[in-house]
């Protein structure tokens, strides 16, 4: 690719906040390294979540070569609705089609989730950007979430409700501390009120009804800054994992959650382990997550689609 690369269109997109206000100057490290490439670059600051997604679809529509963008999971997940929307009739779950742009990531954000199952470097701004004209296109599945007639939405990483849920609802009400500490804290204030959810699980047509802590249901393996969740997971296969976490008591969680960074909470006796192409997740009052942005209450759907984006990844 860097043959003809280096003459790529490159619309660079960066949220100014991420990774506490360095998402600018790692956008400008890497938009000086494209330059000095060769490569055609136009560099976008949005000021905040509307305006940096009309940009990300102007860009789209312009017709340029490769989105990349500078931030975290959450602009990941603000790219992937443009290009997932633009790969086929929007709402039909249809392939991305040769003329859609490539996705690039250069990674800002606190998780990385996204980047890191995909081996893209998370502390070189410069080798991230090589990938733009370096690095081999890999087409990859996304998730297709509706429910509660609102538009669909498109996940790279992990769908999640439940305790996770609450907790980050809580930490988006807190105004201090600033970063994971804040989750952290609003962790501890959810443990002390951690009750059995009661959910309906419904897996390519399975019914199952059953309590649980928390159901991840994953196009990829990690979320929350390296929680291996639904370790059997494969972005490129047409299925989901889905990983149910039992209804557990505090000190049998807290004894638990250390291994989700290992992915061995598997083996624990209670946890379910499921796939399929579509699944629905039911509770009352609860939100769900997915890349770590809100999607809508549940009851939710989500459907797996085949290669619905192609992402600039390392070589293999």
């Amino acid at each position: 690719m860097s043959a003809t690369g280096a003459r790529r269109r490159v619309a660079m997109l960066v949220n100014p906040a991420a990774g506490g206000s360095r998402g600018t100057d790692l956008a400008a490290t890497a938009a000086r390294r494209l330059l000095a490439r060769g490569a055609e670059v136009e560099l976008i600051a949005a000021q905040d979540v509307g305006a940096a997604r009309d940009q990300a679809r102007r860009c789209v529509a312009d017709g340029v070569d490769v989105l990349a963008v500078v931030g975290g999971d959450g602009m990941v997940h603000l790219a992937l609705q443009a290009l997932a929307a633009a790969g086929g009739a929007p709402g039909h779950g249809t392939p991305a089609t040769a003329g859609t742009p490539a996705l690039a990531v250069v990674p800002a954000g606190t998780g990385n989730d996204f980047a890191r199952v995909l081996g893209i470097p998370r502390r070189d701004a410069e080798a991230a950007a090589d990938l733009v004209l370096d690095g081999e296109e890999r087409t990859l599945d996304l998730g297709r979430v509706t429910g509660d007639g609102a538009p669909p939405r498109w996940f790279g990483t992990v769908l999640t409700s439940g305790f996770d849920a609450l907790v980050t609802d809580r930490a988006n009400r807190m105004r201090r501390p600033r970063g994971r500490m804040r989750y952290n804290l609003a962790m501890v204030a959810e443990l002390g009120l951690l009750r059995p959810l009661p959910f309906v699980l419904d897996v390519d047509g399975a019914r199952h009804e059953l309590e649980a802590t928390l159901i991840a249901v994953g196009n990829t393996t990690t979320y929350g800054g390296g929680m291996r969740i639904c370790p059997h997971a494969a972005p490129d296969d047409g299925r989901f994992a889905v990983t149910v976490v039992p209804a557990v008591g505090r000190a049998e969680l807290l004894r638990v959650f250390p291994r989700v960074y290992r992915g061995t909470h598997t083996s624990h006796p209670g946890v379910r382990t499921f796939t399929g192409r579509r699944v629905r997740v039911e509770t009352a009052d609860m939100r769900a997550y997915a890349d770590g942005e809100p999607v809508g209450a549940l009851p939710l759907e989500a459907e797996a689609v085949s290669a619905a984006v192609r992402v600039l990844v390392p070589p293999r």
